[in-house]
């Protein structure tokens, strides 16, 4: 039985070190895709778009996009000017439709970084208590002959507490990080959205 539980020690510690490398993995990965996609360009992108689609000067609302590099931005705009220029009845359906698959693409992996951030301190405590049962059995059989022994193997078990604790803090406060900007992109493509119905509503009072 004993032997399972140091077992189980040595695999806490396993699973806790590759749980940090995944984590790590998705942070670099998400931390790209959002660093392309960052508030800064948005700010200028849609204000400067804005501008120049409320003259309804089509053309130039076209190349101010596909001049910009704003990423997510300059793509959702696109994808509605080209609808808008067709006259598309149901381009407001459309763009939502467009917003919900931008919001899956950018959520994606995030569950992996909540399952972590939510489970690493589990882990290490399971770990612990491992530990201890180990610690309290090693006493059992030595006595107190063997509680300086004991109380190091107490003071190591707590160390698979300390290592989740380790794995889940950074983990946690990236995936808030992650979560708070996939919700001002999409406040930004909302915007752009009701740029474009806006425009299309005045440009059928006029007709």
């Amino acid at each position: 039985m004993m032997q399972f539980v140091g077992l189980g020690e040595h695999f806490i510690f396993a699973a806790l070190g590759f749980a940090s490398i995944i984590a790590l993995a998705v942070t670099l990965e998400r931390g790209i895709v959002f660093r392309r996609n960052s508030s800064k360009s948005s700010y200028r992108f849609i204000r400067g778009f804005s501008e120049i689609l409320r003259t309804h000067d089509l053309e130039k609302t076209e190349e101010y996009i596909k001049n910009s590099s704003a990423g997510i931005y300059s793509e959702f705009a696109g994808f509605a000017l080209e609808y808008y220029i067709k006259g598309h009845n149901g381009l407001g359906e459309l763009l939502q439709w467009k917003v919900i698959e931008k919001k899956v693409f950018l959520e994606k992996r995030l569950s992996i970084l909540n399952t972590l951030g939510n489970n690493a301190p589990f882990i290490g405590l399971l770990g612990t208590v491992l530990g201890v049962i180990k610690a309290f059995y090693n006493l059992g059989l030595m006595g107190d002959t063997g509680t300086e022994l004991v109380m190091k193997s107490i003071s190591t078990a707590l160390l698979a507490t300390a290592a989740g604790l380790f794995v889940a803090i950074p983990v946690v406060m990236a995936n808030n990080y992650f979560i708070k900007n996939v919700k001002i992109i999409m406040h930004n493509l909302e915007i752009i959205s009701m740029e474009f119905m806006a425009s299309m509503a005045h440009k059928r009072t006029l007709e």
